[in-house]
């Protein structure tokens, strides 16, 4: 659902931007305020998984894609701060260095697949552990659930943000019911994976999922050692790696779901051509004949790139909330 240039008009991109980087930043202090060490790693692992998996688009509908947002994992995961952060920090990467979402967008992204997703799924988790059993099934059905109402929030909010200021004059209306319609079953997709991704860390490392360590969802209570997060960290970034070259070339090549409703509506021809591009762009190489070879080389680069990033921010707020 990355937005790209055009779609909405400039005083409604930087309206929404200067509220996104209001957020970030508040995000950010309050991330670093709440954080241990061993979370600082955490971040850049969970930024390269997302990213990975980002890459990997499933098929909803004949000739229609989706792909994971990552709002409702990386909050679970880290908490609705720090997820917020990590989300937005793979959402300008992706801007910045492959072309995807546009930079006049970029506010608009951050704030739609970052943001809302995050402090959407959050709430929505953490009610549903408090009336289901204390158990590792009910902590995924909860993710399951917060997943898929998260990417039907950050869909309501593009409509809105197409109300304020869209470009192409599609009814909004018309809008309204396909964003819905295909970011629905984009959400059912999005569900199945976070709840894997949540189930398969709370068979090997429940202490480090934020979203159920004070409900004792997995009955056990431990302190993260730096040996055991090490160990996590590492085995996050060779998964997150295996999935750029071994599954993302075979990822769905159709359109969105945001690109097809743009298509079916009438205002995809509003999109206008990156304004930086790039050697990585749409997920290729300059210079690469292979399509294959492309996407698992930038995968592979996009995913360093975000573990870094992630990790870094992180690593500096965190230095710069002990000094205050």
């Amino acid at each position: 659902m990355h937005v790209p240039d055009g779609f909405i008009n400039a005083a409604t991109s930087v309206g929404t931007g200067v509220v996104a980087a209001g957020g970030l930043g508040l995000s950010l202090r309050k991330a670093a305020r709440a954080l241990r060490d061993f979370h600082i790693p955490l971040a850049g692992v969970t930024a390269a998984l997302i990213f990975a998996l980002q890459m990997l688009n499933f098929p909803v509908l004949p000739g229609v894609s989706g792909h994971l947002m990552g709002g409702a994992l990386a909050a679970i995961l880290l908490g609705p701060w720090m997820g917020a952060v990590v989300v937005s920090v793979v959402v300008i990467v992706q801007a910045l260095f492959f072309a995807d979402g546009g930079i006049s967008a970029l506010g608009i992204n951050v704030a739609n697949i970052a943001l809302i997703t995050a402090f959407v799924a959050w709430p929505v988790f953490r009610g549903m552990l408090r009336v289901l059993p204390k158990t590792r099934l009910s902590a995924m059905a909860a993710a399951m659930v917060s997943a898929f109402v998260s990417v039907l929030a950050g869909s309501f909010a593009f409509v809105l943000e197409y109300a304020l200021g869209g470009v192409g004059g599609a009814p909004i209306g018309t809008v309204f019911g396909a964003m819905t319609g295909v970011h629905a079953l984009i959400g059912i997709g999005e569900g199945l994976i976070t709840a894997t991704a949540l189930g398969t860390v709370l068979a090997v490392r429940p202490d480090l999922v934020e979203g159920v360590s004070d409900l004792e969802v997995t009955g056990t209570e431990t302190v993260p050692t730096g040996r055991a997060v090490t160990i996590f960290v590492l085995t996050g970034l060779a998964v997150a790696v295996a999935l750029v070259v071994f599954v993302a070339p075979f990822a769905s090549p159709h359109p969105d779901g945001l690109e097809t409703v743009a298509e079916e509506t009438g205002f995809a021809e509003a999109a206008q051509e990156h304004p930086i591009g790039g050697p990585l762009a749409d997920y290729q190489v300059a210079g690469v004949e292979s399509e294959t070879v492309g996407t698992i080389v930038s995968g592979i680069v996009g995913t360093v790139i975000a573990f870094a990033i992630g990790l870094g921010v992180v690593a500096v707020g965190r230095r710069r909330a002990r000094s205050a």
